[in-house]
């Protein structure tokens, strides 16, 4: 059975069985209670089916189970609360156990830790909510609201109020136990062809012939490669590595690597321009590989969308369900962040830093202040500490330093655990009180590194959002914050404040440091910006076709439109884009739609910045990621006194830019 074969489910209840199942409340509890009979045997009325039950045991079910005091509503929301924890998180602490081999650097059984990563204790878990009916008795009694009820209404609703909403929420549409095993393997192939597609350069060379790296050496793409792009900027003659790099990741995106590389079967020059190998054709390459997996998460998109009535395709989940955030709204949101003037003053400064037009792949141009040499960074993380094991055992030390109070210090640093990731760094949080966070970076051969350092400083924002919005929310169903953005937002600050914690941030250039690390995050955001853009626009074009979507036109597509994004907001500064760079984020693969949250968590983390400014970092990072699971709109109103906008960032880099060019 192929995805859009995927059976749907017609409603087993007729609209005289749903009146009398009201009808039914009312005469058991009064006519106060038709209102909310009314709301609750409709909720439930959408989900249930033939086999749970006829029409009769359907109306008895409600009588027996509707909570008609408020007492008994109170009551049945604390236990509904503390049944929901117990159960998903003993499954999520089992899961993440299970993907710790595939995850991590170490001990390999390739075929085993796939099977352990993609093994699932309570594959139809969400089933069988709804099958033992559990599903069925928050939605009688609790409100399911709608985006718009809660954007309109939300703002001033008690935290009892938001955890009925978020009891009632956490009950999905019910989802077939074929799609949800489909849904498991596809994501788990998508994100293990990402952290294992590793392009080995150390056969690459520039354009005159020189070969830049070690001759084992393979770089993760794109993270590792755009890195690698970046560190080209401490070089004299850098923009001839990063020219090479750059056609790496245009062979990456439009899959013409040859195999010959892949496979480290070649051993002559590789030159990615031409893409030759010592001189030749460089023969047969990877191909549509990346744009199968593409077109398998489509594919999974689409099994899933009946299933989903309110929110029938994989852009209104993401933007209407995961962000909260409407469609239209977030897209508006990274348009007016593109087209804001300060972008051409950006533009100017970037040439006068680097002495030369720009090129494509400045756009990845953000550290523009940073003088100090790779070594000299590595040294000071040294300094403090050798690898991960000791980074774990100094975060207590770490929080002190950043103005943790000792009690808090301790609590939470000592539930991370610093771990090297396969892949790019991730952080990943703790569901249940007697479990901790997880830090996953990455590291040099025998030390950690500046680069694992970085990374582990923005996972560390993650651990610190994860913790305080496990055990310091008013309720545990409010635990978390709205959505990833958020949690970048923390993120992003932490990573800021890497070299304060290495001691490198002089006191007196504080003012100066922070202008600088606004510019550099206007950069990061505008960079990440057009992705996400790309992305989103790209999977328009996917429901556009259906099932004539192709691998190959996606592939197509995709290329298009990344021209297309680069002329609309890209190439007055920088120049036309041979390279097709606005396509190169592996996410687009594993996390499909995630991109936009990187340019969001952005402006969310310079709204937080500025209302911090002057304000106790830790008290503030407690307080606000210990406000809960509201929507981003009542989140960032409580956090900062505003709704979330590109604004704050646009201006806050305006008045940097000044100060800065003052200097």
């Amino acid at each position: 059975m192929t995805t859009t074969e995927m059976p749907r489910v017609a409603p087993a209840l007729a609209d005289s069985d749903r009146a009398a199942a009201v009808e039914a409340i009312v005469a058991a509890h009064g006519a106060a209670s038709r209102d909310r009979a009314a709301l609750g045997v409709a909720q439930c009325a959408r989900s249930w089916r033939g086999s749970d039950g006829d029409a009769a045991a359907f109306r008895q079910f409600c009588v027996d189970h509707f909570a008609a005091s408020p007492e008994d509503r109170r009551r049945l929301l604390d236990r509904l609360e503390v049944a929901l924890e117990q159960v998903e998180g003993h499954l999520y602490e089992m899961r993440r156990n299970l993907r710790r081999w595939s995850d991590l650097v170490g001990d390999d059984m390739p075929k085993v830790d796939a099977m352990l990563a993609t093994f699932d204790p309570a594959p139809d878990l969400a089933e069988q909510c709804y099958a033992q009916k559990l599903a069925f008795v928050a939605l009688l009694n609790f409100e399911k609201p709608t985006l718009d009820r809660m954007l309109a209404e939300g703002r001033a609703w008690s935290p009892d109020r938001w955890a009925e909403a978020r009891v009632a929420g956490s009950f999905s549409p019910r989802i077939p136990k074929e799609v949800a095993d489909l849904a498991r393997r596809i994501s788990f192939e998508a994100n293990d062809w990402v952290a294992h597609f590793h392009v080995p350069v150390g056969t690459m060379v520039d354009p005159q012939g020189k070969r830049w790296f070690e001759p084992d050496r393979a770089l993760l793409t794109h993270w590792l490669v755009r890195e690698e792009i970046k560190a080209g900027y401490n070089d004299p003659e850098g923009v001839r590595k990063q020219r090479a790099l750059a056609w790496v990741l245009a062979r990456t995106i439009d899959g013409s690597v040859p195999k010959a590389v892949l496979d480290r079967a070649a051993k002559e020059d590789w030159d990615p321009a031409r893409n030759t190998i010592g001189g030749r054709p460089a023969g047969e390459t990877m191909g549509l590989a990346r744009y199968e997996r593409w077109i398998d998460q489509f594919r999974l998109a689409r099994a899933v969308d009946p299933h989903h009535p309110d929110h029938p395709t994989a852009i209104d989940r993401k933007f209407g369900l995961d962000r909260e955030i409407p469609e239209a709204v977030g897209e508006q949101l990274l348009v007016d962040l593109l087209r804001a003037p300060v972008r051409r003053d950006l533009a100017a400064l970037l040439r006068r830093r680097l002495n030369r037009p720009l090129e494509p792949f400045d756009v990845y141009f953000d550290d523009l202040f940073e003088k100090r040499p790779a070594e000299e960074l590595n040294a000071a993380v040294r300094r403090l500490c050798r690898d991960e094991r000791e980074l774990e055992a100094r975060l207590p030390e770490i929080l002190r330093g950043l103005g943790f109070a000792e009690g808090d210090a301790e609590f939470l640093g000592r539930r991370v655990r610093v771990e090297i990731a396969r892949g790019s760094g991730h952080a990943m949080r703790p569901q249940l009180g007697e479990y901790g966070a997880w830090l996953r970076t990455n590291r040099l051969k025998d030390e950690l590194g500046w680069d694992g350092f970085d990374t582990a400083m923005h996972e560390l924002g993650h651990n610190l959002e994860q913790l305080c919005s496990t055990f310091f929310v008013p309720r545990t169903s409010l635990r978390g914050v709205p959505n990833t953005a958020c949690t970048e937002a923390f993120a992003f600050l932490y990573q800021g404040l890497a070299k304060r914690v290495l001691g490198l941030e002089d006191p007196a250039a504080a003012a100066r440091a922070e202008h600088e690390s606004t510019i550099s995050g206007m950069l990061m955001a505008c960079q990440i910006a057009g992705p996400g853009l790309v992305e989103l626009r790209t999977w328009r074009w996917l429901y556009s076709q259906g099932d004539a979507a192709t691998p190959a036109s996606l592939r197509e597509a995709l290329l298009r439109i990344s021209r297309e994004v680069w002329a609309e907001f890209f190439a007055e500064d920088f120049g036309a884009d041979p390279y097709h760079l606005l396509g190169a984020y592996q996410h687009m693969i594993a996390h499909p739609l995630y991109l936009p949250d990187y340019a969001l968590g952005r402006m969310i983390s310079q709204q937080v910045a500025t209302a911090m400014r002057g304000k106790d970092l830790a008290a503030e990072t407690k307080r606000i990621c210990s406000i809960g699971l509201l929507t981003p709109d009542a989140w960032m109103r409580q956090a900062v006194g505003g709704p979330l906008s590109a604004q704050s960032l646009v201006d806050e880099a305006t008045t940097a830019l000044r100060a800065i060019e003052r200097s």
